[in-house]
């Protein structure tokens, strides 16, 4: 019987689907002791999207989260992952800059590192392997899945191969970030790929936008897959990874073995159920196919910001609009994979294109740099007059040809000279006063407390300029 082991996605893809990446440290640490005994090959805790809201929103140290979990949870692999070499920013960074974040990666302890790269461009995925493998751990490359014309099986296995041969990677990371994978593709792609990169494990990880990931998963594991990502129901479906619960039940139906303890998987996700219901939080439930998704290929989680950031600027009736803008803004870019950062950037210009009325008329410095070949070589080149455009609008300072970045490591450590490593690196990627900001916010909150509904009302009702607050019962009859 062969086994199928699972990676968990609950504590990183999934509420950064489906919450915004807002699960804080006390959200998790509860639970932290009984996923460690699960029975997971790995724990996926934190990208760099992780980094960002921990800092700016949640102001909450990262390191410190980290450093917490691995108390708690200290027999399964912890991972992290890096993106391509632009990491936290949207800009690409110096090599010494990305080897010094897997660096404190590794020191805060994560025992498994993986890279992706949106243009599947193994060049800027080597600086992240060659520090993670001379520090010890196992790494892991990923396959940016894409649907386009340029987006061949021929090209991901050509990748594979790469990432085998050059990186010396542990496993390969089938990454479908849209959800785009069908049923027809991974029958013809899990063969392809394993026939060259041989006992080296497959893993598949995709989201539910189109309801056909939990199927997918199926047929690759049918076809030679070896491992998969899922993530902990309620924290499930929607944008997110398929469901542990159910996909263990379903691949044990069919032969194989999924070791897994059900029971503390069930108290996990009752845990996560009570929060999102205490606070407001919205639940994973299964996705209606839609067509129009193979068109746009907006991302779980940006899909997720584009409806939050368009609600709270009252611009909702523009989703659909905006979303076909998306799907036309990437078939002139050439098809870059709407991936952390291109689909920010394609996504950006999109809004802009939408709202001014006039495309292209103002154009951000990222895209101009995507388009010539700042953040690596492109799969397909960019519409000819859309580069004009894009060349006279965009900012003039930026050259025309990009020029190699200049190490930055030890001026940053000159710079802040009192600081620790880890603190310095977060200084390095974030502006301003955000680093301050979290660090006066004081310890990171490691303590959740489930209110009752009652003991919530009067605290919520304290915290308005009301001045008395009458309470009566009902008789027990009229309950």
């Amino acid at each position: 019987m062969r086994e199928i082991p699972v990676v968990d996605t609950t504590l990183r893809d999934a509420h950064q689907c489906l919450w915004a990446t807002r699960m804080t440290t006390a959200h998790m640490l509860p639970i932290a002791e009984r996923m460690d005994r699960i029975g997971f090959q790995r724990i996926d805790l934190a990208g760099t999207i992780q980094f960002d809201v921990c800092i700016r929103y949640l102001k909450e140290n990262p390191w410190e989260r980290i450093r917490l979990m691995r108390e708690r949870i200290k027999d399964t692999p912890l991972s992290s992952f890096t993106r391509s070499k632009n990491l936290v920013s949207f800009d690409v960074l110096p090599d010494d800059i990305v080897g010094l974040w897997v660096e404190r990666l590794v020191a805060n302890g994560f025992r498994e590192v993986g890279t992706f790269d949106g243009l599947n461009d193994i060049d800027n995925m080597m600086v992240t392997l060659d520090v993670a493998r001379g520090l010890g751990v196992k790494m892991f490359g990923a396959l940016s899945y894409s649907l386009s014309p340029v987006h061949t099986d021929e090209l991901y296995v050509d990748t594979a191969r790469e990432l085998v041969r050059r990186g010396k990677v542990d496993a390969i990371w089938l990454k479908d970030a849209g959800g785009l994978l069908t049923i027809d593709r991974i029958r013809t792609l899990v063969p392809a790929i394993k026939k060259v990169i041989g006992a080296i494990p497959l893993e598949l990880h995709s989201h539910c936008m189109t309801g056909l990931a939990p199927l997918v998963y199926l047929e690759g594991i049918k076809a030679g897959a070896d491992r998969i990502h899922s993530s902990i129901a309620p924290l499930a479906n929607g944008n997110a990874q398929p469901a542990t619960q159910s996909m263990a039940r379903n691949l044990r139906g069919l032969g194989y073995a999924v070791s897994v303890d059900d029971g503390l998987i069930e108290e996990v996700g009752e845990h996560f159920r009570k929060i999102a219901e205490e606070e407001g939080k919205p639940l994973g439930t299964p996705q209606e196919y839609d067509a129009f998704h193979y068109e746009h290929q907006v991302p779980g989680g940006m899909m997720s910001n584009f409806r939050s950031q368009l609600a709270q600027a009252g611009l909702s009736h523009l989703m659909q609009r905006l979303l076909e803008e998306c799907a036309r803004v990437r078939t002139e870019l050439g098809y870059p994979i709407m991936i952390t950062p291109f689909a920010q950037l394609v996504g950006t210009q999109a809004v802009l294109n939408v709202v001014q009325g006039e495309r292209y008329k103002t154009v951000p410095d990222e895209v101009k740099k995507y388009a010539l070949g700042y953040y690596g070589r492109l799969l397909a080149p960019v519409e000819p007059s859309v580069l004009d455009r894009i060349v006279e609008n965009g900012s003039p300072s930026i050259a025309l040809r990009p020029q190699p970045l200049a190490p930055a490591v030890e001026k940053l450590r000159r710079q802040y000279s009192g600081a620790s490593d880890d603190e310095r690196i977060l200084r390095f990627m974030f502006a301003g006063q955000q680093v301050d900001e979290m660090m006066a916010a004081g310890p990171t909150r490691t303590e959740h407390t489930f209110e009752k509904p009652l003991v919530r009302l009067v605290r919520e009702l304290s915290q308005r300029k009301i001045t008395r607050v009458h309470f009566s019962t009902l008789p027990q009859h009229a309950a």
